[in-house]
């Protein structure tokens, strides 16, 4: 962002409207930094758009993972963007990650300004982790986002759309936007953009299903009745199943295979800093369930009469096989549309793309026949550009999601051990599909040889005696470890319980992490073949700074820790009564506390956790958010203090009744005490530790 200034400066360009840059902190803490500057800044309704810069990795292109509201936006992307890398179906996606970022409070929450939210992709291994450094940098990342940034910005200022809105400019934060809000744009290669309006995607999404139904009339025009046109419809029917179940298949496979891998083996994830493993197990497994329904078409008899219709079983095998699959595709573009989701742009771009290439095939078949590899060369050459950008983009989600395995949470067993197995190898499954599936119905009869199908079976033999071998982690590509020294207080000077609690976010636990790290399991004097039934569980509520990330964590542990020399003299957190409690007319009870967090120096966040009767408080301008339930407990309210202070925070609490407000306050301090530095250096280099401590209490008032 300095450098896009300076840029701006030194290239003697004046921008039309001014740019402001936002430098704002704890995003993480769900985004106060940019909530505070919409709701407090005199700046804030005077924006006409913005760009979030973000990073979920070290670098690799930037991913337009939202945009709007309205078209206007993305337009502007594709027309500015030096680099660019979108997809619609992104935004199709991100609601449902467990992530959020300033866009939202930009976009909805408190303004309703059009904006993209940019973001780094690749390097996810190292996201929040200390191995995340400049040297790990993707080589050409930040210039390449320097690049698109500084060309986006002139998109922006220079737009007439902007323009009007800066004119129309109030208190209120108001947009002149489009309403369609559903435009379609993908980029090819990172080459260029292509981009079209929701209302010509409607008319354009609807074609390849309408070309489907009306072809078994087409195919039928020169001896034209409605027996073969019944037959014709029967066989492209039975075209359309087969395609279906080779999909199915092509999923369900590499999912059993992964869940039968793991049966005999100890961990999982085996593939995780090897990501070609992925590729090497699951693809063949998903070619062969793509290639069986194939491989038994000849089984089925065609409904068309052959001698009739003065054509050769091939071709009307093939003609069955082509126009079913292109059904398939053109039925998935048409539910993208209906249920009104932006990804319909893939599945279409398939259409198109065989379409041609069937053209080009049946030209070519004419003079070498429909099992002539010249014939085949020709269906696959229109396909070319499909091909390539379906493996850009499969390879790209793949990839993302591999590196993404390592933070998505720890789910109980048994289902959790099988869970990241699963999902990568279904995602692989649906890649290969749609990489591979449009050249099936022509290309499937030589794909679908018993010789083929067996070398396929040797490969993931093969795969399967191969990824044993490997460890799922290494520097460059880090096991996740949290590690928490919890004190729990009473007062700023009474010490009840000190313990180090520890957690993993992936699906291999604790139990593996103390068998490779046998010092870690001597240091918390436990056992490195522990056993979860006799270990002393640490439950969600221990973890309450982090909350909600601790919804990530299952079957945590807990261990005593020795009494820390260095926390001998430090004052503890704790609340008190500020000044007297007050009862309105209607009975309401008002409390007035004080908080003050000691001697402790390096706050991250303060949590407070209120349950009760509670109807108000002083926070937020005075708005209650939605309750939480912690552990299946009552319904509370959760607020986050940011960072320290110099004085104590004073506010007050609401009850509308008499009953007790319990008030659960949980401080994460940065600094590390010399005993937890000890635990934290026994860890392997393959692991990564985030470590902290949590000072805990709980009142009543």
């Amino acid at each position: 962002m300095l450098e896009v200034a300076r840029l701006i400066v030194d290239s003697g360009w004046v921008p039309p409207r001014p740019v402001i840059f936002l430098f704002n902190g704890a995003e993480e803490l769900f985004m106060l930094g940019a909530h505070g500057f919409m709701e407090r800044h005199r700046w804030h309704d005077t924006i006409g758009a913005f760009v979030n810069v973000e990073a979920s990795g070290t670098g690799g292109l930037d991913l337009v993972c939202q945009s709007g509201p309205g078209s206007w936006p993305s337009r502007v992307y594709a027309q500015s963007a030096v680099y660019p890398m979108a997809h619609s179906a992104a935004q199709d996606v991100f609601p449902v990650i467990p992530g959020d970022t300033d866009y939202r409070i930009f976009s909805q929450d408190s303004g309703n300004i059009p904006g993209l939210d940019i973001i780094f992709l690749f390097g996810g291994y190292f996201y929040h982790t200390s191995y995340d450094t400049v040297e790990r940098l993707l080589p050409g990342s930040v210039q390449a986002r320097g690049e698109n940034l500084f060309s986006i910005i002139k998109g922006f200022t220079n737009s007439s759309m902007l323009q009007n809105f800066y004119k129309l400019a109030s208190s209120e934060i108001t947009i002149h936007q489009e309403k369609d809000d559903g435009a379609i744009f993908f980029d090819y290669l990172s080459w260029f953009m292509v981009f079209y309006s929701r209302r010509l995607a409607l008319i354009l999404h609807k074609v390849p299903l309408a070309v489907f139904v009306v072809m078994p009339f087409l195919l039928n025009l020169r001896k034209f009745s409605m027996t073969s046109c019944l037959a014709t419809f029967s066989d492209l029917t039975k075209g359309f199943l087969l395609h279906a179940l080779g999909v199915f298949l092509a999923i369900v496979s590499p999912i059993m295979f992964s869940i039968l891998r793991l049966l005999f083996t100890t961990f999982s994830m085996h593939w995780f800093s090897h990501p070609y493993l992925a590729y090497l197990m699951f693809i063949p497994c998903s070619l062969v369930g793509l290639l069986i329904p194939r491989a038994f078409w000849s089984c089925f008899p065609l409904s068309r009469d052959v001698p009739v219709l003065q054509a050769s079983k091939e071709e009307l095998s093939d003609e069955a096989t082509f126009w079913g699959a292109f059904g398939f595709f053109s039925s998935l573009t048409m539910a993208y549309l209906l249920a009104g989701l932006s990804g319909g742009f893939l599945t279409f771009f398939a259409c198109i793309s065989m379409l041609a290439a069937w053209l080009s095939f049946s030209m070519a078949a004419k003079y070498y026949g429909h099992r002539s590899l010249r014939s085949i060369l020709f269906y696959v050459l229109p396909m070319v550009p499909y091909l390539a950008y379906s493996v850009y983009f499969g390879g790209f989600l793949a990839q993302f999601l591999i590196e993404k395995t390592g933070m998505m949470g720890s789910i109980p067993p048994p289902y959790g051990y099988f869970i990241p197995d699963i999902v990568v190898s279904a995602t692989i499954g649906v890649v290969t599909s749609l990489c591979i599936g449009p050249l099936i119905p022509v290309c499937g009869h030589w794909l679908a040889r018993s010789s083929i199908l067996r070398f396929l079976l040797q490969i993931i033999v093969v795969g399967f005696a191969v990824s044993s071998q490997f460890f799922p982690y290494s520097m460059a590509a880090p096991k996740r470890v949290v590690l928490q020294q919890t004190y729990l207080t009473s007062g700023p000077n009474h010490l009840e319980e000190s313990s180090y609690e520890l957690s993993v976010v992936d699906s291999n636990s604790l139990r593996f992490l103390f068998k490779h790290a046998p010092d870690v399991a001597n240091a918390l004097q436990t056992d490195s073949h522990l056993t979860f039934e006799t270990a002393h569980l640490s439950g969600q509520e221990n973890w309450l700074a982090l909350f909600p990330v601790s919804f990530m964590f299952s079957r945590s542990l807990k261990f005593p820790a020795k009494e820390s020399t260095s926390r001998k003299d430090l004052h503890f957190p704790y609340l008190i009564d500020s000044k007297p409690q007050t009862i309105s007319d209607d009975g309401t009870r008002r409390v007035y506390l004080e908080l003050s967090l000691g001697s402790v120096e390096e706050v991250w966040v303060t949590v407070l956790n209120i349950t009760g009767p509670l109807s108000n408080w002083s926070f937020a301008d005075n708005k209650l958010p939605a309750p939480e339930k912690l552990n299946g407990g009552p319904p509370s309210y959760i607020c986050r203090l940011s960072g320290a202070s110099d004085e104590n925070w004073r506010f007050w609490l609401e009850a509308k009744s008499q009953e007790k407000l319990r008030i659960d306050i949980a401080v994460l301090d940065q600094k590390l005490t010399n005993e937890v530095k000890w635990v934290k250096s026994l860890f392997p280099d393959w692991v990564d530790v985030i470590a902290y401590s949590s000072f805990m209490s709980t009142y009543t008032f």
